[in-house]
This record gives C-alpha cells, sequence and structure tokens, in this order.
C-alpha cells in the first residue's frame, strides 16, 4: 500500500494532529509543517513536489482537528 501523498490532505492533517496535539497549527512556518509532513512514518511522496498551496491546505485541514479537539 502506498503511503501519504501531498495530495491525502485530510489524513495528513490527522496524522499531524496526532503527532503534535498541543501545537496551534497556525503559528507554525511552512518550512517546519514540511518538515514534520514529510517526517510522517506514512508519508511516501517526494519531498520536492510540495508547493504553498497544498501545504496551505493541510494546514487549514489541521486547524479544523485542532479546534474541534480543544
Amino acid at each position: 500500500m502506498p503511503g501519504l501523498t501531498w495530495d491525502h490532505t485530510e489524513n495528513i492533517a490527522l496524522a499531524l494532529q496526532e503527532a503534535h496535539p498541543e501545537i496551534d497549527p497556525l503559528h507554525i512556518r511552512y518550512t517546519d509543517l514540511h518538515k514534520w509532513i514529510t517526517e510522517l512514518a506514512d508519508f511516501g511522496d517526494d519531498p520536492t513536489k510540495s508547493t504553498e498551496g497544498k501545504l496551505e491546505a493541510i494546514q487549514m485541514a489541521w486547524y479544523e482537528e485542532f479546534q474541534e479537539n480543544q
């Protein structure tokens, strides 16, 4: 089974919420967000294939998860 890719926005957001439940996603730099995504155990995509738009979509999906868990 292939791992997470940049297009798995919701699944990445869930994984980030599980890995960093205390972090408010709106207070993270994209460089750190990129690093944390590529360090996820299930992430299997090319790290260079990210875009600002994909990172923003992941950040917003993660923020929704973060809000639901507060």
